[in-house]
């Protein structure tokens, strides 16, 4: 059922990127190249890459020497964390933003809501929970440590920003810092919350039943 799970997770998760993909190339002004730099800018996008290629490898029940840390316990939470904060970051910031139509509406809720449910039903159904530590935390905001970095870098020479509360030219340096900052403090407190739930879940199904 984990195998079945994941093949089908994988399809939906890489259709929606390459959906996406086609629409930017299809709906931007931008070149081609600029518009693919830009496609990749998204935390979204590489967010949703990186579920793809999980369930991916998953599907295929590889275990390489180089990919063994797929079936390390915490990479399914780390990536938990990672989707549920696309979702999160979506629904209460950038929908009121814009109203996606037609079949950029489907690609859009697929992206920002059906996947991040997916891969928390996964988690709850296939992570090692009892496994999971909170010393991991530091390492899983390596990721978006780096991407922040790079967009922020990148936004200096060419002035693309993906994201509002990011945009320095907009809003500023200080505020993006700020929205930086409380960013990183929502990823580690979703990733102690999946981390605490597990332990919770774990501890009542290992507790006895009192016939009493």
């Amino acid at each position: 059922m984990n195998r079945i799970l994941s093949f089908f997770f994988a399809v939906i998760a890489w259709f929606a990127v390459l959906a996406q993909y086609y629409l930017m190339i299809k709906n931007y002004p931008a070149s081609i190249a600029e518009t693919t730099i830009r496609f990749f800018s998204f935390f979204t996008i590489l967010t949703n890459l990186l579920v793809a290629a999980y369930f991916t490898l998953i599907a295929i029940k590889t275990k390489s020497f180089f990919l063994r840390a797929v079936y390390n316990p915490g990479t399914l939470t780390a990536i938990t964390t990672y989707i549920t904060v696309v979702g999160l970051v979506y629904q209460i910031i950038l929908r009121p933003l814009w109203e996606p139509k037609g079949f950029q509406r489907i690609v859009d809720e697929m992206l920002h809501s059906l996947i991040p449910v997916l891969v928390i039903l996964y988690w709850y159904l296939y992570e090692n929970k009892s496994l999971v530590s909170y010393k991991s935390i530091p390492k899983w905001l390596i990721y978006p440590l780096i991407y922040l970095i790079c967009i922020l870098v990148r936004g200096q020479f060419f002035n693309f920003y993906p994201y509002p509360f990011i945009n320095v030219t907009n809003i500023g340096l200080s505020k993006v810092i700020l929205n930086s900052l409380l960013l990183t403090g929502l990823f580690v407190a979703l990733s102690a919350i999946f981390i605490k739930i597990g332990r919770t879940i774990k501890s009542n199904v290992n507790k006895p039943v009192d016939y009493s």
